[in-house]
């Protein structure tokens, strides 16, 4: 109690702090005008860059104890130090207009939103708990569901056996490349991470299809999979080592081997696989699951994996949705650092070997939302990839670029561009999500309710708002149907794609 009552409380802080900032900004202000390019006039040649940076290669000691002095003898500050070093940064610069503005109230909505709120929990599997959640909107309303989940461990076994193998065979297509290359040190960097995208997950439900989450529900090392995520990076290294020797080897036995010992290596990660996650149900044989509907009527469906997934291209389930056929979806991107309606990819990315490729149809940002719209108009979810640590928190559920004010917490502007930011690797895909509603003003959109799966502790009961703003400069990626782009989006999907190297920000999985 002592305690409590000798500290200054927040609000005082917060007031006195946004005061002195404030002060020193327009001090700043005061003391070192701004000066652009343009303000300077050079006769004759322009000084050589040596030149410009004489005397200023070091840091000074002289100079930063002259900085801390001045800036400690105004008490303002130091208040302002009591401040920041004993409370959470995003506590002291949360903005209370941002946090008041940024409401769960949308004017558009899609009328079934699938229950209940998921969770990832300690693993990277974001990708496939969006994609299950959009499809498992169609099988609820199909089935008569007031509650479901598809099994998220289903995929995610699958796709790392599958990664697995895409990884050992990108080693032995790239044996001439040197082992130190920049692209053999990519593919050895994550071979087997938990990450994805929409691509990776039509292949995965196109070969192994899917079931619900009460026949394969989650083991310890699916809600916990680092632990198993590093002892097969270090397997799958050792083993690429191991190929790329025998790949070289002059002795045709030695090669000729390469398949038998390739498949004794995946049988080794499928062990791994099997005693972490448990043994999946077998994609084409049929399981039996057996459940009560919302109305409370018994009903048993007795499908295989590749059937039950099938349902969601059946004209029945395609009606439910408005008219969509969820295997006809395709990613719709923003990257400003390439020219807009043209088909992009990224090389030597992907999961299932020979699979459906990764491609992206590149657009400006109205294009992207203005599908969005018209998707959730027909009552249809879309998944979506962001940068979602950028201008966001998790425990209030808010994307919002205004949310946290730096500039006046510490006097710098921080003014980079969408594509800046990509070509500076500070901002990149980095989760995925989908997006449930909209709130529209005079036509354009406001703000988005977005399902997460972090469980219904975080945001609103599990759902976050993202200001139109943030989806801007944060959103890289939307999955969209094509009847709701234009014809001229829809022929950049017969474009040969310009490919991107594998460690562009686009090979970035959510």
């Amino acid at each position: 109690m002592g305690a409590n009552e000798s500290k200054i409380p927040d609000a005082v802080i917060t007031a006195k702090l946004a005061e002195r900032l404030r002060s020193m900004e327009l001090e700043n202000q005061r003391r070192s005008p701004s000066l652009d390019e343009k303000d300077y006039v050079y006769v004759g040649e322009q000084p050589a860059l040596s030149t410009l940076r004489a005397g200023s290669s070091d840091v000074s000691i002289d100079a930063a104890e002259d900085w801390q002095k001045e800036l400690l003898a105004d008490p303002k500050n130091r208040l302002a130090l009591a401040a920041l070093s004993s409370n959470s940064l995003t506590n002291i610069l949360t903005s209370r207009a941002a946090t008041i503005a940024d409401t769960q109230t949308f004017n558009i909505k899609i009328p079934f939103e699938g229950t209940p709120v998921t969770n990832q929990r300690s693993s990277g599997r974001c990708w496939l708990f969006a994609s299950t959640n959009v499809f498992r909107v169609a099988l609820m309303q199909k089935y008569k569901l007031k509650e479901f989940e598809l099994s998220q461990a289903y995929l995610f076994f699958w796709d790392k056996l599958e990664k697995a193998n895409y990884m050992l065979e990108n080693i032995l297509d790239t044996v001439d490349e040197p082992l130190d290359s920049r692209l053999v040190q990519e593919l050895l960097s994550s071979p087997v991470g938990d990450g994805g995208q929409w691509d990776m997950v039509a292949n995965l439900v196109s070969k192994y299809g899917l079931v619900p989450q009460s026949l394969y529900p989650d083991s310890y090392n699916a809600q916990n999979s680092s632990a198993m995520g590093r002892l097969l990076t270090t397997k799958l290294r050792e083993d690429a080592l191991c190929l790329r020797t025998m790949a070289k080897s002059k002795n045709p036995a030695t090669r000729s081997s390469l398949p038998a010992t390739k498949e004794k290596m995946l049988r080794e990660v499928h062990l791994i696989l099997t005693l972490m996650l448990g043994p999946p149900p077998s994609p084409n044989k049929k399981f039996t699951w057996q459940f009560y509907d919302r109305d409370g009527a018994f009903t048993s469906v007795e499908l295989s994996p590749v059937d039950f997934a099938a349902q969601l291209s059946k004209p029945n389930v395609v009606r439910a949705l408005g008219g969509t056929d969820v295997s006809r979806l395709f990613s719709l991107v923003n990257d400003p650092r390439h020219e807009y309606l043209r088909l992009l990819t990224v090389e030597r990315l992907g999961n299932v070997y020979g699979g459906r490729p990764i491609t992206y149809v590149n657009v400006d940002m109205p294009t992207m939302k203005a599908a969005c719209v018209a998707m959730i108009k027909r009552g249809l979810p879309v998944f979506f990839g962001c940068d979602v640590g950028k201008s966001s928190d998790s425990d209030m559920g808010i994307m919002d670029t205004e949310l946290y004010d730096y500039g006046l917490g510490f006097n710098i502007s921080l003014g980079m561009s969408k594509a800046e930011r990509l070509m500076a690797r500070e901002s990149a895909m980095t989760h995925a999500m989908v997006l449930t509603a909209v709130h529209v003003v005079d036509g354009k959109s406001v703000r988005w309710r977005v399902e997460n799966s972090w469980s219904k502790e975080r945001g609103t009961e599990g759902y976050f708002v993202m200001t139109d703003k943030w989806m801007d400069e944060f959103v890289y990626q939307a999955v969209v149907d094509p009847a709701f782009v234009s014809e001229e989006v829809n022929k950049v999907l017969k474009q040969e794609p310009k490919a991107l190297p594998l460690w562009d920000p686009l090979g970035a999985l959510a």
